[in-house]
């Protein structure tokens, strides 16, 4: 079976790389994309199996991202999971609200995001 595809949509490079690096390590398929616009470009492409998306970014922030990609038919079954510095309550039930799988808060915790995307990958396999 080949390695599931997860994309990393951060416009921090250090964090984009990091996560790269990690989920490479892991087993995982990584792309990255800086920005919205990029990942909605690369989803027509190559579809992935999850994405990390981050909250704060130029162009559209991340909630209104995952709504629009939730809209849309097409990538509505795509686990998205955030990834931010924003630890606020609201913030975390605002992603979760906008369709997110989950929410990570940076410094993230690396063995509880690869669990956590080993869950989704496999309830995706099964699907």
């Amino acid at each position: 079976m080949a390695a599931a595809k997860i994309v990393v949509v951060d416009d921090d490079r250090e964090t984009r790389s990091l996560l790269h690096d990690v989920l490479q390590e892991a087993g995982y398929q990584v792309s990255e994309a800086q920005n919205g616009l990029r990942l909605i470009s690369q989803l027509h492409v190559d579809r992935p199996d999850v994405i990390l998306l981050d909250v704060m970014m130029s162009w559209i922030d991340g909630f209104e991202l995952c709504r629009a990609i939730k809209r849309n038919p097409l990538y509505r079954d795509i686990p998205i999971c955030f990834i931010s510095g924003r630890d606020d309550p609201g913030d975390i039930r605002q992603g979760m609200e906008a369709g997110a799988a989950d929410y990570f808060v940076k410094p993230i915790d690396i063995d509880r995001l690869l669990q956590r995307l080993a869950e989704l990958v496999s309830a995706g396999a099964r699907g």
